[in-house]
């Protein structure tokens, strides 16, 4: 299992890098948005996979582009404050990342929801970041003209 940790040690900046850590959360989670070509589950996929570059590339704008208009995450979080978290993030960060494990994958019709772990991480360029967690996240997506957009997601931090 892994261990992720926080470098410094003070109590305010675990709670900044927190709530960074969620959006990227959040953000992958979108990733897995819109493709064409291929199963349902298969763009699907393809989504994730574009959400993790979203977020690698420290774009903001991309990240929301993954999300239905009528996106809801924790605590009443909706699209647009999830680009402003994500923005913030690609300020405080100079490098992000986004690691994706154990995806499960359940498509019926043009709902699905997907589960996974995710390790995230942010820092200044160091050989180990700054600010680093795992979180238990399951997502709820809706496809609409062979696209597939985040429509909610929930996660919670593992120890």
């Amino acid at each position: 299992m892994f261990r992720m940790f926080a470098i410094s040690q003070a109590q305010p900046l675990r709670d900044a890098a927190a709530g960074a850590r969620a959006w990227w959360l959040a953000a992958a989670l979108l990733a897995l948005a819109a493709c064409s070509g291929g199963s349902p589950e298969q763009r699907l996929r393809e989504s994730m996979t574009q959400l993790q570059e979203a977020i690698q590339a420290r774009d903001a704008k991309a990240v929301r582009a993954q999300l239905a208009d009528d996106f809801v995450g924790p605590q009443g979080l909706d699209r647009e404050g999830a680009r402003r978290l994500a923005a913030a993030s690609f300020l405080r960060y100079r490098d992000v990342w986004v690691r994706v494990a154990a995806p499960r994958y359940k498509v019926e019709g043009d709902r699905a929801t997907v589960e996974f772990e995710a390790a995230l991480g942010g820092g200044g360029g160091s050989a180990l970041p700054e600010a680093a967690q795992l979180y238990q996240v399951r997502t709820g997506w809706r496809e609409r003209d062979g696209e597939w957009r985040m429509i909610s997601a929930e996660w919670t931090p593992r120890l």
